[in-house]
């Protein structure tokens, strides 16, 4: 019945983090576009998440040439680990402690290595003899 302040304590995030905004009913009835903004509503509604601000951030972030550029090089670093994890059965370590989880994982990544030299550089065939 009675619009409260912004500055109202209860106005602010709720438990779930989010804070709802509503327009005042004579500012939606005399804008213009309020046909396509909220045709069926008498006022505009908004919920704003709490970590909008940094959503927005990473959101401006993603449209810059570093972005595409770090996003490449990640992208190749990421199907050699679901390639280490898929193809050579490296998605559980089998030996214990650091130095154990160290080494399987070095023998992997050389097992990995020496399959893509084998592609570049293939053996030498020998001419067979009929």
């Amino acid at each position: 019945q009675f619009r409260r302040n912004y500055s109202d304590p209860k106005r602010g995030p709720t438990s779930t983090g989010r804070a709802k905004y509503r327009a005042l009913k004579l500012t939606c009835q005399a804008c213009p576009s309020k046909a396509k903004c909220c045709p069926n509503a008498d006022a505009r509604s908004i919920t704003r998440e709490e970590h909008e601000n940094a959503r927005q951030v990473a959101r401006d972030i993603s449209k810059t040439k570093q972005y595409e550029i770090s996003m490449k090089l990640r992208k190749k670093v990421e199907m050699l680990f679901a390639h280490l994890k898929r193809i050579l059965g490296l998605g559980r370590l089998r030996l214990r402690g650091p130095c154990g989880a160290n080494d399987e994982f070095l023998l992997a990544a050389t097992a990995q290595n020496l399959r893509k030299l084998a592609k570049i550089f293939p053996a030498p065939q020998k001419p067979r003899t009929a």
